[in-house]
């Protein structure tokens, strides 16, 4: 079943602009299952009100007041009696450098708590975002904690493997990896290495995220706008060989058909607008 409630999107100030989105979320339904799907950004969750419950590797739950997920190509599971409340905070993976102080690929395939990362900044951030007046106060609490957080002096990512980054995301995975070498002046062999050793998956791997994410947006945005889905329209465009292969992609990424995961989660926080690629 669907989640009902209030959803907010919000905008950091200054530098952060560059590197996160917020999105504000305080759902409400029946006792259920959602699913964290993956995307080309690394997930940081503030909640409010009730913990996050995860179902864990070993099938055991987990409850966080905090949680920090890297880029992963399978579905977290997020288990709840009816309420879900805090904030999403994308985060760009070439920004962890500057702000979790260490590479994305740290914590790739994985997701932890931050305070295991931030420390005290991750237990303030919370203990501000609970007892913050609204919307506007959780945001502007994140927004002051993060600046605080942010290090412009953090080694700088290699420019190729910027380079080629933003060209998976902003392609949405349609440039091929051998391009994407020459365009960076390095052999394919080399970017590879140097690609997941700084996000945590190989460009490849990156690209088809930044495919369904895109893609599931689009399906998301129609299904909410009641016209119909066109599934193998959509596919097309997305760059898939046909919608088969879309479907296959939904089943390997999302762990269902992309008809269910219309029916069972459209409107939730993860549909919001992503981060655009910073320039």
């Amino acid at each position: 079943m669907a989640e009902h409630g209030d959803a907010r999107a919000g905008r950091p100030t200054g530098a952060l602009a560059r590197h996160v989105t917020f999105q504000g979320y305080d759902m409400t339904g029946d006792p259920g299952v959602h699913r964290g799907l993956p995307s080309p950004y690394l997930t940081f969750i503030v909640t409010f009100g009730v913990p996050l419950v995860m179902r864990g590797p070993d099938g055991g739950l987990v409850r966080r007041r905090t949680a920090l997920g890297g880029l992963h190509t399978t579905p977290e599971t997020i288990v709840h009696e009816g309420r879900q409340s805090g904030v999403q905070i994308s985060l760009d993976p070439l920004a962890a450098r500057a702000l979790l102080r260490r590479p994305a690929s740290e914590i790739a395939g994985v997701t932890v708590d931050a305070d295991d990362v931030l420390g005290a900044l991750a237990r303030e951030m919370q203990e501000r975002v609970e007892s913050a007046d609204g919307w506007a106060g959780r945001f502007a609490a994140l927004d002051e904690v993060l600046h605080r957080a942010l290090d412009d002096e953090a080694r700088p990512v290699a420019p190729e493997v910027r380079q080629a980054w933003r060209r998976v995301v902003s392609s949405a995975g349609t440039v091929p990896v051998r391009a994407l070498a020459d365009e960076v002046g390095w052999s394919e062999r080399h970017l590879g290495q140097r690609f997941r050793a700084e996000v945590g998956v190989a460009p490849k791997v990156a690209g088809r995220m930044a495919r369904f994410d895109r893609t599931r947006r689009s399906l998301a945005a129609r299904a909410a706008a009641g016209t119909p889905l066109h599934l193998a329209e959509l596919a097309v465009d997305a760059g898939y060989a046909d919608q088969a292969h879309l479907t296959r992609e939904f089943g390997a990424l999302a762990g269902c058909s992309p008809t269910r995961w219309i029916a069972e989660e459209i409107g939730y926080i993860q549909d919001a607008v992503p981060l655009e690629p910073a320039p």
